[in-house]
């Protein structure tokens, strides 16, 4: 007889460990939104920049540019 498989096996409430698993995903969920959103001020600052200027060279690179709403078509 092993050690391991002497006595009756452990006794889980469900609802315990559900409810601790909600709060470990919550913890989880809230420590990436930290690390996320919780940044200094200058630091969202510099993020946008960066976006601004990777959409305007995307936009750049474009093989057709939209046309502006006043130079649509007159019958139109």
């Amino acid at each position: 007889m092993s050690k391991d498989r002497e006595g009756p096996a452990e006794i889980v409430n469900l609802r315990r460990a559900r409810k601790a698993k909600t709060r470990a995903d919550a913890a989880a969920k809230a420590a990436e939104n930290r690390s996320r959103f919780g940044r200094p001020l200058a630091e969202k600052r510099l993020e946008a920049a960066r976006e601004t200027l990777e959409a305007r060279r995307h936009e750049g690179h474009r093989l057709d540019r939209p046309k502006p709403d006043d130079e649509t078509d007159p019958q139109g």
